[in-house]
C-alpha cells in the first residue's frame, strides 16, 4: 500500500489515534447494513443506497486525502487505483462491492500501520527510558528540575535503581548500571567515580567505567554525575533521532520496486481504460466491460509489493535496536546481509587494546619473587604505557605496595628505562639498550628473546649488577570472546576473516593463529588499510570493516558496510558508521550479521508473495473468471500475509 508521509489532525479530534481503525470497521458496519436492507427487507432501494454510500465516507476518507495530495504532483499510485475502482463500481451500480473494496482496503490500510508502528514504537520505547526530571544539587542542597533545564557541569544526584538523567561523569560514589537500552548488555556494568584529582576530559576519551548514559538504570548505591551533554545531545537521544530517520536511506530493493510502481501504475491505469472497451471487440455490452476493467484495476494494484520492503526493513532495524545495534538504513541492512568478508581492526576490536604482563621469567638463577619486586619498584615511576601496565599486573599478582627503593629513574627513548635500586644500577629494555649498558647476552637468553618474539609479544630484559637477570613481556591479548565469535561466524557463512593491523607482522601472525582468523596483515600503515580495502573489494565485491569508528575511519568509510564497536557516547561513531554496536562486545557481530541475512530472506519472500499474486490474479481477471470480491480477498490477504512475515522478525533470535 501506498506509504503515508502525513499525518491526519483528525486523528485527534475523533477517536484519536484509533481514528483509521474505527472509519474501517464503520465502513465494514455501513457496508453489512446495505446488504441486509437490500436482500431482507422490502424498505425502498434508496435507504441500501444511503448506507453504502456512508460507507464509502468512512472506507475512502483517508485514501482520498492521500491520494488528492499526490495527484497535483502527477503521483498516480495505489491509493488512486483503489479510489478509481470503487467510483468504477458506483457508476455500474456494484455499490456493495466497491464498499467491499474500501472496506478491505481500508482494513488493510489500518493493519499496515498497526505493523508500521509496532516496529516504530520498540525504538522509540528507548526515549521513555530516560527520566523526566533530574535532582541537582546546588550550594549543598537538592533541586528537582525538569532534565530539559540542564547545563553542562551541573551535579545530579542518581538514588539508587532509579534512572539517569544525562550523560556525564561519575563524581563519586559506584554503582551497576543497566545498560541495556543502549547497549544491549544484558549484565549490569559496574561503574566508579573519577578521582577528583585526575582532569576529566572530553566525554569521549573518559574511560567508560567512569561513564554513564541517560536512560541507563542505576543500581543499588547513590552516586553523584557531573553533567556533560545537555539532553537533546545525550546518546539516548541522538540514538532515537537516527533511527527515526533511517526510513529515509532506502535500500536497494525499496529503491528498485519504487522505480518498479513508478512505471507499472501508469501502465496499469492504461490497461485498464483499453479493457473498458472490450466490448467493442467481444460480444458483451459496455457495464460487463466497466466491471471486468475494474475487476483487473483491483488485481492488478501493487499494494503487498509497496509494503514488503519497508515493513521488513523497519522490523528488521526495530530488532537490531533491542539489541543495543544502530543500523542506519535499508542500504546497510540489506548489504550486511551479503558480505562473506569482514575487515578487522586490531586494537581494541578483536584485542583489549590495552597490554597485559604475559610472562616474567628470571634467569641466572634470580629469585621470581625478587624479580617481581625489583620490575615494579623501577616500572612504577615511570609513565610509559607498557611500564604502568606491568607495575598494574604486578601489584594485582602478588599485593605489592611501593617501597620507594627505585631512586633516579631514567627513560630512554626507543630503548627502555634506567635506574637505581639498593645501590645499583637497572636496566630494563631491548636488546640494544642492554648493548649499549656493555651488559653481555649469552645464547640461550637471545634464543629465549627471538620465541617470544615470534610469538607476537613485547619482550624486555631486565639487567642488575651488569648481568641479565630476568626477561618480561607484555602483549595486547584477544578479547575472551574473540575466537568463539569468529567461529560463529565461519558457521553462518563468512568465508574471509583478515586482521589489517598497524602492529608487527608477528603480533598480527600470533593473534590470527589464537582466535582463527584466516589472515594477517601487519604493519600496515592509514594508507596501506585503505590500499588493502580496495584490494578486498575488487576480489571479493562487498566487504564489511570493523572497527572503533575513529581510528582506521578512511578504511572503514571505503567498505561496502562499516562497522563500529563501543558507539555508546562515541559522537564519530554513530556519525560515521553505517552499523554501530552501541556495546563494545563483539560477540553481537554474528546476530547482526544472521539478521540481516534473514531480513534479506524475508524481503525476498514477500516480493514473491505479492508479485506471484498480481501475475495470478490479472490473467484471471482479465478472461472474467472471477468477480470483484475474490479478487479484493486475494489481493488485500496478500498484503496482510506480507505484513506478518516482516514482523516475525521482531522477534528473531541467533539459534
Amino acid at each position: 500500500m501506498a506509504e503515508r508521509t502525513s499525518v491526519i489532525h483528525i486523528d485527534n479530534h475523533i477517536f484519536g489515534k484509533k481514528t483509521e481503525l474505527y472509519f474501517a470497521l464503520l465502513c465494514g458496519v455501513f457496508l453489512l447494513t446495505g446488504v441486509l436492507l437490500k436482500n431482507l427487507t422490502d424498505i425502498a432501494h434508496w435507504s441500501s443506497l444511503l448506507s453504502y454510500i456512508i460507507s464509502y465516507a468512512f472506507g475512502g476518507f483517508f485514501i482520498t486525502i492521500d491520494a488528492s495530495k499526490k495527484i497535483p504532483k502527477g503521483q498516480f499510485d495505489i491509493d488512486f487505483l483503489m479510489i478509481a475502482a470503487a467510483i468504477g463500481a458506483a457508476i455500474i451500480d456494484r455499490w456493495a462491492e466497491g464498499a467491499l473494496l474500501l472496506f478491505l482496503f481500508s482494513l488493510g490500510h489500518t493493519l499496515e500501520h498497526y505493523a508500521m508502528n509496532k516496529a516504530k514504537r520498540s525504538i522509540e520505547a528507548l526515549g521513555h527510558l530516560s527520566p523526566k526530571s533530574a535532582l541537582v544539587k546546588s550550594n549543598g542542597k537538592l533541586i528537582e528540575v525538569p532534565i530539559k533545564t540542564l547545563k553542562i557541569n551541573d551535579t545530579i544526584v542518581i538514588k539508587p535503581n532509579t534512572k539517569i538523567a544525562a550523560d556525564g561523569v561519575i563524581i563519586k560514589g559506584s554503582s551497576s548500571v543497566n545498560q541495556a537500552p543502549i547497549t544491549g548488555e544484558s549484565i549490569p556494568v559496574d561503574k566508579i567515580f573519577i578521582p577528583q584529582t585526575k582532569a576529566i576530559q572530553a566525554f569521549n576519551n573518559i574511560p567508560k567505567k567512569h561513564v554513564v548514559f541517560a536512560g541507563t538504570i542505576n543500581g543499588n548505591n547513590s552516586m553523584e554525575v557531573l553533567v556533560l551533554k545537555l539532553s537533546e545531545d545525550s546518546t539516548v537521544s541522538r540514538l532515537i533521532k537516527m533511527v527515526s530517520e533511517v526510513e529515509t536511506q532506502k535500500s536497494p530493493t525499496q529503491r528498485l520496486t519504487k522505480t518498479f510502481e513508478k512505471w507499472y501504475v501508469p501502465l496499469v491505469i492504461i490497461v485498464v481504460f483499453l479493457l473498458c472497451f472490450a466490448f467493442v471487440i467481444i460480444d458483451e455490452n459496455f457495464n460487463a466491460s466497466l466491471y471486468r476493467a475494474i475487476t483487473v484495476l483491483v488485481a492488478a494494484s501493487p499494494c503487498a509489493l509497496a509494503i514488503s520492503t519497508p515493513s521488513a526493513v523497519l522490523s528488521g532495524i526495530a530488532r537490531a535496536a533491542q539489541k543495543g545495534v544502530l543500523i542506519k538504513g535499508g542500504k546497510a541492512l540489506e548489504e550486511l546481509g551479503e558480505v562473506k568478508t569482514i575487515a578487522f581492526d586490531k586494537t581494541g576490536t578483536l584485542t583489549e587494546g590495552k597490554p597485559k604482563l604475559t610472562n616474567l621469567i628470571p634467569l641466572n638463577n634470580f629469585d621470581n619473587h625478587e624479580l617481581a619486586k625489583l620490575v615494579f619498584e623501577v616500572e612504577s615511576l615511570s609513565n610509559h604505557p607498557l611500564a604502568r601496565a606491568i607495575a598494574q599486573d604486578l601489584k594485582k599478582k602478588y599485593n605489592f605496595q611501593s617501597q620507594n627503593k627505585a631512586l633516579k629513574v631514567n627513560a630512554i627513548q626507543g630503548k627502555g628505562i634506567q635506574a637505581e635500586f639498593n645501590k645499583s644500577q637497572v636496566y630494563i629494555g631491548n636488546l640494544k639498550l642492554m648493548l649499549d649498558a656493555g651488559i653481555k647476552i649469552e645464547a640461550s637468553i637471545t634464543s629465549k628473546l627471538d620465541l617470544l618474539l615470534q610469538n607476537g609479544q613485547t619482550v624486555m630484559l631486565v639487567a642488575f649488577r651488569n648481568k641479565v637477570i630476568g626477561m618480561i613481556s607484555v602483549m595486547d591479548l584477544p578479547r575472551g570472546t574473540a575466537a568463539t565469535t569468529l567461529k560463529r561466524l565461519q558457521q553462518i557463512g563468512i568465508k574471509n576473516m583478515i586482521m589489517l593491523t598497524g602492529d608487527h607482522q608477528n603480533v598480527g601472525n600470533a593473534i590470527a593463529k589464537q582466535i582463527g582468523l584466516t589472515e594477517a596483515r601487519g604493519n600496515l600503515l592509514p594508507e596501506d588499510k585503505v590500499a588493502a580495502v580496495k584490494a578486498l573489494i575488487k576480489r571479493d565485491k562487498k566487504i564489511a570493516m570493523v572497527g572503533d569508528g575513529v581510528n582506521d575511519a578512511p578504511a572503514m568509510a571505503l567498505s561496502t558496510v562499516s562497522i563500529a564497536m563501543g558507539a555508546a557516547g562515541s559522537d564519530v561513531a554513530l556519525e560515521t558508521a553505517d552499523v554501530a554496536l552501541m556495546s563494545d562486545k563483539i560477540e553481537t557481530l554474528p546476530f547482526v550479521i544472521a539478521l540481516s541475512r534473514e531480513s534479506k530472506r524475508i524481503i525476498k519472500q514477500n516480493i514473491f508473495i505479492s508479485l506471484g499474486v498480481v501475475a495470478a490474479l490479472v490473467p484471471v481477471t482479465v478472461l472474467g473468471l472471477t468477480n470483484i470480491g475474490l479478487a479484493v480477498a486475494f489481493h488485500e490477504g496478500s498484503t496482510i500475509v506480507v505484513v506478518l512475515n516482516a514482523l516475525r522478525l521482531l522477534s528473531y533470535k541467533l539459534d
